[in-house]
């Protein structure tokens, strides 16, 4: 079995479980007493979160290089970068380490690709939605069309990941708001939905929408267990 480097923290509560998944699938797909080696490199989210609003992305460039070195010389055989939104900084973390990076959009990608799918819904924060880096991955190298909710939405999608899931506050409220955003993406075309942020699978599941849903989350750390125990 491979070591899998985890940069983590973005929120600790989503890094608790990869952690969680990582262990589970080890053992399903090994058995008796087995479980993952893993390495985890936890940031401080208040310094993460302070630069991304700032749109220092230079610095936050910066520290993820400085994560993914740290546990490359820990012995690191793969890096996983533990949340959606800071996949901006993919390009400084493979540039910055000799390993193989696994891109959480392309993990995404893969598992819609196996159910058949070509549109897509997408949520997560104002950064993921917003900006190409993640789209660009499913568009460009898996053919899959992305939409996203109406500017309003994804402040209300922004503003619940920020204010409540990183902060574990799970409120019925916002899984109501969350529903009624993934009904409107349905409607208007979107055959599954990407819950293209760590935390969202805290609040929502498949057992609250009629529409296939993507917890990148899980897809994510079963992914890296596929590799390292390959």
């Amino acid at each position: 079995m491979k070591t899998i480097g985890l940069i983590g923290g973005m929120s600790w509560e989503s890094s608790a479980v990869y952690y969680d998944i990582l262990n589970k699938k080890v053992k399903e797909r090994l058995g008796g007493f087995s479980s993952c080696k893993c390495l985890m490199y936890s940031v401080d989210f208040a310094e993460i979160e302070r630069l991304q609003h700032a749109g220092d992305w230079e610095e936050l460039n910066r520290l993820m290089a400085d994560a993914a070195t740290r546990l490359y010389k820990g012995g690191a055989e793969i890096i996983v970068l533990c949340t959606n939104t800071m996949h901006l900084c993919s390009e400084a973390i493979t540039q910055s380490v000799p390993i193989p990076f696994l891109h959480i959009a392309a993990a995404a990608a893969e598992a819609v690709q196996a159910k058949g799918l070509q549109k897509v819904g997408l949520l997560g924060t104002k950064f993921t939605m917003e900006k190409d880096f993640y789209k660009q991955v499913l568009k460009d190298k898996y053919g899959i069309e992305t939409i996203i909710p109406t500017v309003a939405e994804r402040e209300q999608v922004h503003r619940i990941i920020y204010e409540e899931l990183v902060l574990g506050k799970i409120e019925d409220a916002s899984r109501a708001t969350y529903k009624k955003i993934i009904n409107n993406l349905h409607q208007a075309g979107a055959e599954g939905i990407v819950l293209g942020c760590t935390e969202i699978p805290l609040l929502i599941t498949q057992a609250d929408v009629n529409i296939p849903i993507f917890d990148t989350t899980t897809i994510h750390a079963e992914q890296a267990v596929a590799w390292a125990i390959r």
